[in-house]
């Protein structure tokens, strides 16, 4: 299998260019997510559409968008090509796009030079990283992109816990017993449920605000003070603890022991007064932070619930078993994995339009792809290139923890 180059002699007049203008076709190539439970594809017919009218061929995997509600007529009515072989599929595609990283398997049905644009994961996928580079692969980290205001619309892992957030929300109204809402009836008046969310980032966020438009009674903590005025802002409670946990990038710092004592006392405290608990906190590259141990578990209402959103980084819940549900002292604890896929229709849709955007700083003006990856956004987010791992803590995790 071989890959074409820029340069090379397929060529396609641009879509209002000058007239004789020319470019080499760059072949976008969208597999079909085998890992289990993903419904999520990477690209949409909206995004589709444009990409094709750019002058490039998109080819999609026959159902590739199904499990997101997007079928291969959709597709072929945007300028896709539908293609039933994986082999087909990848031979000459330039660039490759995906949701889940992508198996060791699959890396070695990539040409050498194929660029791959995804949710990489690499500490947990250091095999396929290692694949990659000695294949001499090129790959995106879509988790690398920079939060800078340049790269809003090219953050996946906002879009991704956008969806999360909501879907949180949706899975804890679902398994509780009481209406969300007050409701005022011929059977007397039933007090809203009080719904406490845990990290007040995109997903917390989010979750907030869905549990307001359901009717809920809301609580919000994070260690970043700053977290308040947005929370407030969305018309929940933002319970104040005198501690500054803000550390670079917009993440939250680890705490001091000392500090965690106090925090641990007041989160404990508003748990076990609520009927719903939404758990998002994490810190990048570590097992997330516990924030209700099992003893505060027993102090819940019969009938709450607990949706860990951390399930698949350790869970903020000390009881949480990631990818089930179970029941402790009446109270359900959920560890889901993979939320966005439950929501695929639209969070395929952002992510979809993150990648566009990403793939903008690929393609220079003329339609052809760029000689160097010397965009700020592009180096920040280089994960593997030219038989080299790019990233810094994951090559030192490849070489054991040495530089």
């Amino acid at each position: 299998m071989t890959t074409p180059g820029i340069g090379q002699e397929v060529k396609g007049v641009i879509p209002g260019g000058p007239v004789g203008t020319t470019v080499t076709p760059v072949v976008v190539a969208v597999p079909k997510e085998l890992a289990p439970g993903e419904q999520r594809v990477a690209t949409v017919p909206e995004v589709v559409q444009k990409l094709t009218k750019s002058g490039h061929e998109v080819r999609i995997e026959h159902d590739a968008g199904t499990g997101a509600y997007y079928p291969d007529n959709l597709f072929t009515a945007a300028g896709a090509k539908i293609i039933s072989s994986r082999t087909e599929l990848l031979e000459g595609a330039r660039i490759v796009l995906r949701v889940q990283p992508p198996t060791v398997a699959e890396v070695d049905q990539l040409a050498e030079g194929t660029i791959i644009i995804g949710f990489m994961n690499a500490t947990n996928n250091l095999e396929a990283i290692a694949r990659m580079r000695d294949r001499k692969i090129t790959a995106f980290a879509l988790e690398l992109v920079p939060r800078i205001t340049r790269a809003q619309s090219m953050d996946a892992l906002s879009s991704q816990a956008t969806a999360a957030g909501y879907t949180a929300v949706i899975l804890g109204a679902n398994n509780c017993p009481k209406f969300f809402p007050m409701l005022t009836t011929a059977a007397g008046t039933i007090r809203p449920a009080t719904v406490l969310i845990l990290g007040a980032g995109v997903a917390g966020l989010m979750a907030i605000a869905t549990a307001k438009r359901l009717g809920a009674i809301v609580d919000a903590y994070d260690v970043r003070r700053a977290a308040g005025e947005q929370v407030r802002s969305l018309g929940a409670k933002f319970l104040e603890l005198e501690i500054n946990a803000e550390g670079q990038g917009g993440y939250a710092r680890e705490l001091t022991p000392e500090e965690k004592v106090k925090e641990q006392q007041m989160v404990s405290a508003a748990v076990a007064r609520a009927d719903v608990v939404i758990t998002t906190a994490a810190i990048p590259g570590r097992r997330a932070p516990l924030l209700v141990t099992k003893e505060t578990v027993a102090t819940m209402r019969p009938g709450a619930v607990i949706v860990d959103l951390a399930a698949e980084s350790g869970g903020n819940c000390e009881m949480t078993q990631s990818g089930k549900t179970i029941h402790e002292h009446g109270v359900t604890i959920i560890g889901p994995q993979n939320l966005p896929a439950r929501v695929p229709f639209h969070s395929s849709q952002m992510y979809a339009k993150n990648l566009q955007s990403f793939l903008a700083l690929l393609v220079d003006k003329d339609g052809a792809l760029v000689k160097g990856f010397t965009d700020e956004i592009l180096v920040a987010s280089l994960l593997v290139h030219a038989g080299e791992v790019r990233h810094g803590p994951t090559r030192e995790l490849l070489s054991g923890g040495k530089p």
